[in-house]
């Protein structure tokens, strides 16, 4: 189904330089991008793919624009990828089909959980007792939302979560492990996203949060007693150990593993697969990984990393003789 160019400006605003009446068919990458394709370049050092696409419409900044419209027809707009964004929710929003049954005949959902009119729960979903969805979120499919869990507005989680199952918790006695009870719960915020096959523990007393505008990637173990912060990011395969506190604004890539009992303060970026062993109290870019190396190199600097303790030792020793 193709939208006239008109259509989308006068929905998502934007200069427009061309022809409103062209149909748009599908949106695209510039360098596969057709004539009834829209596309967009987010950075004007790759001005050359401009010229090289054959796009019926490329949305672009201001630094471009005299490019752009020479080339055919365009949307000018402050921030192209913001656009983008707004684009393909417009996009699905008119593509989708709005004929789906609030609560999937397949789902389970027990009498005494709450679920807002609005909200969505897929195939396969288990939503049991005392949990609360609230209004227009998505629970895709095979979903799984524990005892006393909240999952707040206009949330979309992906097939295969589970929310509120039992935090890591044992105490040890003669050799075994006795099981903790984890009496909290999970409470996750409004316009939270969480991926595909992600898990996120109830807490042992107090509940897991996670607040307003947490993205949540696929493959994420978030562990019990947790607090993330509003807006935070975090990509996929990370783990959280249990009673982490994560500031807001604060970007985690992917792989990092991040020790319990830590918190890591507002605005902090970790790059992917480092290892967070103690609190970040300064905002910043951190990050904290051995390079892979050939074998043979790696076991020769894995035995002289054994000996940095005792060369430091040396060295203030010899530093009090001095």
């Amino acid at each position: 189904m193709a939208h006239r160019l008109g259509s989308i400006v006068q929905a998502l605003g934007g200069e427009l330089h061309g022809d409103a009446a062209r149909p748009i068919a599908e949106i695209a990458p510039l360098e596969s991008a057709g004539p009834e394709a829209i596309s967009f370049l987010s950075n004007p050092k790759y001005q050359q793919q401009l010229f090289a696409s054959k796009a019926g419409c490329v949305i672009v900044g201001a630094a471009v624009r005299e490019a752009a419209v020479a080339r055919g027809d365009c949307i000018v707009t402050d921030d192209p990828y913001l656009y983008f964004a707004r684009l393909t929710q417009w996009w699905k929003k008119h593509e989708s089909p709005g004929d789906a049954p609030p609560v999937h005949p397949s789902a389970v959902v027990h009498p005494d959980a709450v679920i807002d009119p609005t909200a969505r729960i897929g195939p396969l979903c288990v939503v049991e007792r005392g949990a609360r969805i609230g209004a227009g979120t998505l629970l895709h499919s095979r979903i799984h939302v524990g005892e006393r869990c909240t999952i707040g507005d206009r949330c979309i989680v992906h097939p295969g979560v589970v929310i509120g199952a039992d935090g890591f918790g044992f105490a040890p006695h003669g050799g075994e492990w006795v099981k903790i009870e984890q009496l909290g719960a999970v409470v996750i915020g409004n316009d939270v996203e969480i991926g595909a096959n992600t898990c996120i523990d109830r807490g042992a007393l107090a509940d897991t949060v996670i607040e307003d505008g947490v993205k949540l990637d696929n493959l994420i173990q978030v562990g019990h007693n947790v607090r993330i912060g509003k807006h935070t990011v975090v990509a996929g395969c990370v783990g959280i150990s249990g009673s982490s506190r994560i500031g807001a604004h604060c970007m985690i890539g992917g792989g990092v593993g991040i020790a319990g009992h830590l918190t890591i303060c507002d605005h902090v970026t970790v790059a992917g697969f480092s290892l967070v062993s103690g609190s970040i109290q300064k905002p910043g870019h951190y990050a904290g990984a051995f390079p892979i190396d050939d074998n043979a190199n790696w076991l020769k600097n894995a035995a002289a990393l054994r000996q940095l303790s005792g060369l430091r030792d040396r060295v203030k020793a010899l530093e009090k003789k001095t």
